[in-house]
């Protein structure tokens, strides 16, 4: 094939990369969906992808027209940057930055083509000739592809998604390449590896936009839950109320006015709440449960509700001190002579902590999955802390001794 052919070939093979890596550059700039870590790192890595392409182009020139120095300069350049589009990769995976030492060894040793023939060398005739250490770049490439393996199966290992096959695939491709390259098709004009990495930074591009559209399905998942566990706790709170005022009524009419009175309050005060998925002040869901309380309290004269709040500058998901004051009622203080339930709420550290401690007769937490559903799952309040919170859930009971819930809601959350 002659040299007018080859160049021919090489400026098409060449341009639709190129088209296709802008086009790629495009697509993550104007893409809101992508977190910006990884955008800012795909969008680095594309413009280095990018700047080897236009460096082989110009390598071409240089080489048909024997500029030996401009020829020496693109070469070091590109000897330097590719593991560099590896461990960008790598740094898309993982935020560990050890792999940059490498890179930069890497680029010391081609550097030294400049005044030594250790990494290589351009003779004057225009020829290249490989030195001692002229595989550096593939040996800390192929380190490197080895290191993106491992670290993505050590973190998506528990997803057991095909998702996690495309770093993998992306490694075995670049792999691919540079074998083809370096010893079966030795040809300058059409490099493989640069393929292999256009293509990791569509697939990369496509992987990252995945994990997002993931991501958004467990959100819509877990507001869809809250949503439910929402429709659920209303009916029931209200439902217990009115069955008090029903019992009153026949009992004790001015208790039962009074009931009642205390019922509206809550329902003005707190529908709002009831009706939302997103964190109100303390203050008012302590509100909602001294009301609840107080209706308790009417049918069990003999339990007791005690407030030790000195921490109230936080916030919460709606309907959460309740449901745990109620199972503690209505699980287990009822059983007492003198129920007792204690809420506690403190500031440490940096940290909002809530305890709902009561007297009761306790229950064995493996057990908390198989609770009965027509009440408030503790398991539910959990979810929500975690998830609205970003918090922890603690839980401690001992039979016949009592319960104590301990919630920790970080002051950034």
């Amino acid at each position: 094939m002659s040299s007018e052919v080859y160049t021919q070939t090489f400026i098409a093979f060449n341009t639709a990369l190129i088209v296709l890596l802008a086009w790629v550059i495009i697509v993550l700039i104007v893409d809101p969906y992508i977190a910006r870590r990884g955008r800012n790192l795909m969008l680095l890595n594309s413009v280095i992808i990018l700047s080897l392409l236009f460096s082989q182009w110009m390598g071409v020139y240089f080489t048909e027209n024997a500029l030996v120095a401009a020829r020496l300069v693109t070469s070091i350049y590109e000897y330097a940057m590719r593991p560099v589009v590896i461990a960008i990769f790598l740094q898309v995976i993982s935020k560990d930055n050890k792999q940059w030492i490498l890179v930069v060894i890497n680029a010391l040793i081609f550097m030294t083509a400049f005044f030594s023939d250790i990494a290589f060398t351009i003779t004057a005739d225009n020829i290249f000739e490989r030195g001692p250490l002229g595989y550096t770049c593939h040996i800390v490439g192929f380190i490197l592809l080895v290191w993106l393996v491992v670290r993505t199966i050590i973190r998506y290992r528990q997803e057991n998604s095909m998702m996690t096959l495309l770093p993998i695939l992306i490694a075995f491709l670049i792999f691919v390449a540079v074998i083809v390259d370096s010893f079966i098709l030795k040809n300058y004009y059409i490099s493989f590896l640069m393929v292999s990495m256009v293509i990791g930074c569509v697939m990369y591009y496509t992987w990252l936009h995945l994990q997002f559209v993931r991501e958004h399905e467990e959100d819509l998942k877990a507001q869809q839950r809250i949503k439910i566990m929402m429709s659920q706790i209303q009916p029931h709170f209200m439902y217990n109320t009115l069955s008090t005022i029903q019992a009153l009524c026949l009992s004790d009419p001015q208790k039962a006015s009074e009931t009642t009175g205390k019922f509206g309050t809550f329902l003005r005060q707190n529908i709002d709440s009831l009706s939302q998925t997103e964190l109100i002040p303390f203050e008012k869901e302590l509100e909602h449960t001294e009301t609840y309380a107080e209706i308790e309290m009417v049918r069990f004269p003999f339990l007791r509700i005690e407030y030790d709040t000195d921490d109230m500058d936080f916030e919460v998901p709606a309907l959460t001190i309740q449901p745990l004051v109620e199972n503690a009622i209505r699980h287990g203080i009822r059983i007492r002579k003198s129920g007792v339930v204690r809420i506690i709420s403190r500031y440490e550290n940096g940290v909002h902590v809530l305890i709902v401690q009561d007297n009761g007769k306790g229950f064995d937490v493996t057990t908390l999955k198989d609770s009965d559903g027509t009440h408030i799952g503790i398991s539910n309040v959990k979810e929500r802390i975690e998830k609205m919170c970003g918090g922890t859930f603690e839980i401690e009971s001992e039979r016949d001794e009592g319960t104590t819930v301990t919630i920790r809601i970080p002051e950034d959350k």
